[in-house]
């Protein structure tokens, strides 16, 4: 196995492609994590945590739906969803760059 920081880095930056896209920022850092995970040192640790980051946020956001009818406290975990989006990717793309492990908070450990 080979260390890449720069790919780990980049699988966490895919992440804002939803940005962009609606979907990219889940699909293209599991693509990465699964075609990597074996052959890139750390990759398999960081590919989980983002997945697994991923797949929290969108149960919260499922969860934030019906909220929404309660005196609007769905509106309110929208936009706290939203921040963790995108900042938690900025933040652990340095860490991985430091090599560093991966921090996600409240992230579910699904994976």
């Amino acid at each position: 196995m080979k260390r890449n920081n720069q790919l780990i880095v980049i699988t966490h930056l895919s992440q804002l492609l939803d940005l962009v896209t609606l979907v990219g920022g889940l699909l293209v850092p599991l693509f990465i994590w699964i075609t990597n995970k074996d052959k890139v040192f750390t990759m398999d640790e960081h590919g989980r945590s983002i997945i697994n980051f991923r797949l929290s946020m969108i149960i919260y956001m499922l969860i934030c739906i019906p909220l929404i009818l309660f005196f609007g406290l769905g509106l309110l975990g929208f936009a706290v969803i939203g921040v963790f989006y995108f900042i938690f990717p900025i933040i652990n793309a340095i860490k991985a760059s430091n090599n560093e492990p991966p921090n996600y908070p409240f992230s579910l450990k699904i994976l």
